[in-house]
């Protein structure tokens, strides 16, 4: 099966965040919760539990976490 997929980035890693990132600025807490998932599982998966992946995480890891984290503050009313 081949990727339909014709973007620069070639990390699912990436992909996943371009997605967090969109279910972000729509506003979908459910779907970012997901995606900010399987994120974590896709960029600690590889090598092991011992392992230290040499590669940056995405760009926008960060703030788009912090984004995620407001919006459960916001959404779920958590002070």
């Amino acid at each position: 099966m081949t990727s339909a997929y014709h973007g620069d980035e070639r990390r699912l890693g990436e992909r996943i965040m371009q997605a967090l990132e969109l279910a972000l600025d729509e506003n979908d807490l459910e779907t970012a919760e997901l995606l900010a998932k399987a994120l974590e599982t896709t960029l600690t998966r590889i090598g092991g539990p011992d392992s230290t992946d040499r590669r940056p995480p995405p760009d926008g890891f960060d703030a788009a976490f912090d984004r995620l984290e407001a919006m459960r503050h916001r959404q779920l009313g958590l002070s």
